[in-house]
């Protein structure tokens, strides 16, 4: 699975920016997509997360009520909402996808994730 992702830039603190990730390969292999974040010499967290079906969802608690994930299968896309964007938000935003094959009777796990997208949030 190879991930591409778009939509990053510079906003001022209280703008809004869409993040989007677009699968290709083996997506029907595909069991959650996610964002993450990672700042200048911090560790990548976990932003949002969402099912295939798009039926759950996750949210670091830090933009709860402020982003938005939703995932598109028939376009293989993943996208990112951000509204009241704050300067905390800024950091490279990655796409991440958790995928399962069966071989032989086991399931094998992978993680794939794209080159990242920058955020930068200006006060």
């Amino acid at each position: 699975v190879q991930l591409v992702e778009s939509g990053g830039g510079l906003v001022q603190a209280g703008g809004s920016l869409r993040l989007s990730c677009v699968a290709s390969g083996s997506t029907s292999s595909i069991k959650i997509m996610g964002w993450y974040r990672q700042a200048p010499g911090n560790e990548r967290d976990l932003v949002a997360s969402i099912t295939s079906g798009g039926g759950s969802t996750t949210y670091a608690d830090s933009v709860k009520g402020r982003f938005t994930i939703s995932r598109d299968n028939a376009k293989n896309t993943m996208s990112l909402q951000m509204n009241s964007l704050k300067p905390g938000d800024t950091g490279d935003y990655y796409c991440h996808a958790i995928t399962q094959i069966d071989v032989q009777g086991t399931l094998l796990t992978s993680h794939h994730w794209g080159q990242g997208t920058q955020v930068t949030v200006s006060s």
